[in-house]
């Protein structure tokens, strides 16, 4: 068992600690397929809703809070019934804008791994509104519910009423929806076309700025993020920071990145470049690869 676990897991019932703790491997990242999460139930005796909250405090272990110390861990359920993990991640020596919510965290999660529907989300703790805003940009994202402890289960538009989103400025496949933009760049780098890969799916419909980031390890591993615009702007989340949660959700830190890719289109509104490099420089020395791409016919 992954030693950020250790603690956590004894604040489980003692059923679902015995079932969950062989799934927490050093590979284990947070994600519990559907069918994994039916055999928990099974084997803790617990109803699925009951369950989710309860497996909250192995979200929160995925956390890195170092200003605010205040772990949060949330759950994503998919239109598949797969769960997808996330956490808090704050960059020290860092605008605060660099935040990365455990709700945007869990959702980004299921996003990179496919899935194009969220139905459910837990949190220990009550969403935010820069969080209900970053939610309500999502297919149905006004239907989602949202399980809290010891309160009744609503959905976002109970949260976020009279809300502002995509529909209002006429978007009409808003995040998770299948996104295949063209962009193209003449490169034989596999970081690089793995980056234009990415961005060709990433959401920017306010400002064309289709972009992501692909982060290598000194062993070879390689995690991405999109960019992921959002209505109301501000609660738009950065590839860099899907890119380092995700990166963090496999146990790894900063330290062990040896490449960083930023690759964006060239005819978008705005640039991502100055915003990205200064995150990284403030948590490793890796000196930031800027890749312009063109948009395709």
């Amino acid at each position: 068992m992954q030693a950020r676990f250790t603690h956590r897991i004894t604040q489980l019932p003692a059923p679902l600690a015995a079932a969950v703790a062989p799934l927490l491997t050093e590979h284990f990242s947070g994600f519990i397929s559907q069918a994994q999460l039916q055999q928990l139930a099974q084997q803790s005796q617990m109803a699925q809703d009951e369950m989710l909250l309860a497996l909250l405090p192995l979200a929160a272990a995925l956390a890195n809070p170092p200003i605010s110390e205040f772990y949060v861990g949330a759950i994503a359920i998919g239109a598949t019934g797969n769960a997808y993990m996330g956490a808090n991640l704050e960059l020290n020596n860092n605008a605060l804008c660099q935040t990365v919510h455990a709700e945007q965290s869990a959702i980004s999660h299921a996003w990179l791994r496919g899935e194009q529907r969220i139905v459910d989300l837990i949190v220990n703790a009550s969403p935010c509104g820069h969080c209900r805003q970053f939610i309500n940009e999502l297919v149905d994202g006004e239907a989602i519910r949202i399980h809290l402890p010891q309160q009744a289960t609503q959905p976002l538009s109970y949260y976020l009423p009279f809300a502002f989103g995509p529909k209002d400025l006429n978007i009409t496949m808003p995040l998770l929806s299948e996104q295949q933009h063209t962009l193209h760049v003449e490169s034989d780098d596999e970081l690089v076309q793995l980056a234009l890969t990415q961005a060709n799916y990433s959401y920017a419909p306010y400002s064309g700025n289709y972009s992501a980031v692909v982060m290598e390890t000194h062993n070879g591993q390689r995690f991405a993020g999109r960019y992921a615009e959002n209505a109301a702007f501000n609660p738009s989340m950065m590839p860099l920071q899907m890119a380092l949660a995700d990166l963090l959700r496999y146990n790894l830190e900063a330290k062990d990145i040896s490449r960083v890719v930023l690759l964006e289109s060239n005819a978008g509104k705005i640039s991502l470049r100055d915003a990205t490099a200064s995150a990284l420089a403030s948590i490793c020395d890796v000196k930031l690869e800027y890749i312009q791409a063109k948009p395709g016919c």
